[in-house]
């Protein structure tokens, strides 16, 4: 039944998908217009070869996201006002109670299998195609399905306890539950935090300590002088999927780990890797993980408490194509139709995001060499074909990391 709720969703989507569409055109348009020559900045350390290798590759990957909200917009649609999620209901209602745990996990798992399998087409062409024709794509198809069949039983393993825990916590703690569950999905959200580096990761990757040699020495260093403490140095075999190189941290705690993919100790000189590492030093001792922790635990609290003023309504359920109301049908619903209503808070967000990074760097700057990061990032960019002259304004919406030139400049002047 159309109410106010229907009409404000159908705006909100056609707005959000519209405007998806025109920074993807604008950045298509942008990125072709500097194809031609290298910026003047990044002349002497980039072929214009690799320039175009970029400016063709962005095009590429940005002509499949405009893909993917078209897709992803037909879905939610389908799936809400077009009777998808209350036919799936439905047909599960006829094998269990509605509201009953085992419907609601039965419903849950199949959207997301049903998400998952539409997304699937679109993440092999951008693997066994794009990455493929650019010269990244290292994975074979046996271990693309290898780690599919992984990311699925890891996912049900997690997945399904904590679906049951949020459905149960739902149905019993009455009209304060949305509290209970935020602080259920914050203690999920800190195990697997912990449990991560030591458990999941080695299940898809190969980790070889790096204790001796000049690097294990800089990176020792460098640890001494920030006073930061981890489990180890290691190097990840990423290049066994991509040629696409990074550096991270992972963990939290006593399970913090230096993680260094073979692409970028191949490519980085023991310097650049340094000052790499510095900048990622800069984010822990900085306090941005627990920031972004913290401002992550307050995002999911509003959200909880707002779906928690909805969850009793009817014409939540009626306005977004729902016949018979349950619990996890009003997660489905929120899930599917926040995005679209958010979509312009991407922005701010963003901005956050980059500023943390110009943050990284200036202490970056105070602890490793400013020229060997500059070193480093260039490398990291022709490597990565990452392009040097993105649109400003889908930077804006999208880029959690400044653009080449604003970043270069400022570590070149600070």
């Amino acid at each position: 039944m159309t109410n106010a709720l229907t009409v404000l969703f159908l705006a909100a989507l056609a707005i959000a998908s519209a405007t998806r569409l025109w920074l993807a055109r604008r950045q298509i348009r942008h990125v072709r217009a500097h194809r031609a020559a290298v910026p003047a900045s990044f002349a002497d350390a980039i072929p214009l070869a690799a320039h175009q290798k970029a400016a063709d590759y962005t095009v590429a990957k940005t002509r499949l996201a405009m893909l993917d909200v078209v897709v992803n917009a037909l879905v939610v649609l389908a799936l809400t006002l077009g009777g998808g999620l209350q036919i799936i209901s439905a047909l599960w209602t006829s094998v269990f109670e509605l509201e009953s745990l085992a419907h609601g996990t039965a419903l849950f798992i199949s959207v997301i299998a049903l998400l998952g399998a539409i997304g699937l087409p679109l993440s092999i062409y951008r693997i066994f195609v794009i990455e493929q024709h650019f010269g990244f794509n290292r994975m074979t198809l046996r271990l693309f399905i290898s780690d599919l069949a992984k990311q699925i039983v890891i996912g049900l393993l997690l997945g399904v306890p904590l679906l049951l825990a949020v459905l149960w916590l739902m149905q019993k703690m009455g009209e304060h539950w949305w509290l209970y569950v935020w602080l259920v999905w914050m203690a999920f959200s800190l195990a697997l935090m912990m449990i991560y580096p030591a458990v999941i990761l080695p299940l898809f990757n190969k980790f070889t300590p790096i204790t001796e040699g000049e690097l294990a020495a800089r990176v020792a260093s460098l640890l001494s002088r920030c006073g930061f403490k981890s489990r180890g140095l290691f190097m990840m075999d990423g290049s066994k999927r991509s040629s696409h190189g990074n550096a991270f941290f992972i963990g939290f705690g006593a399970t913090k780990r230096i993680v260094l993919f073979d692409t970028l100790v191949s490519r980085l000189d023991p310097p650049e890797v340094e000052a790499v590492l510095a900048h990622e030093l800069g984010h822990y001792k900085l306090h941005h993980i627990a920031k972004a922790l913290v401002l992550s635990a307050g995002i999911s609290f509003v959200g909880l408490w707002v779906l928690g003023q909805l969850i009793g309504k009817p014409w939540f359920y009626s306005g977004l194509g729902i016949a018979t109301p349950s619990m996890a049908a009003a997660l489905l619903l929120f899930f599917l139709v926040v995005p679209e209503f958010t979509f312009f808070l991407h922005p701010l967000t963003s901005l956050y995001s980059r500023l943390r990074e110009f943050e990284a760097d200036a202490y970056a700057m105070l602890h490793s060499s400013a020229a060997e990061l500059v070193r480093a990032l260039v490398k990291l960019y022709q490597d990565n074909a990452a392009t040097l002259t993105p649109d400003p304004l889908h930077s804006a919406f999208y880029d959690s990391h400044p653009p080449a030139a604003a970043r270069i400049a400022r570590l070149k002047t600070a």
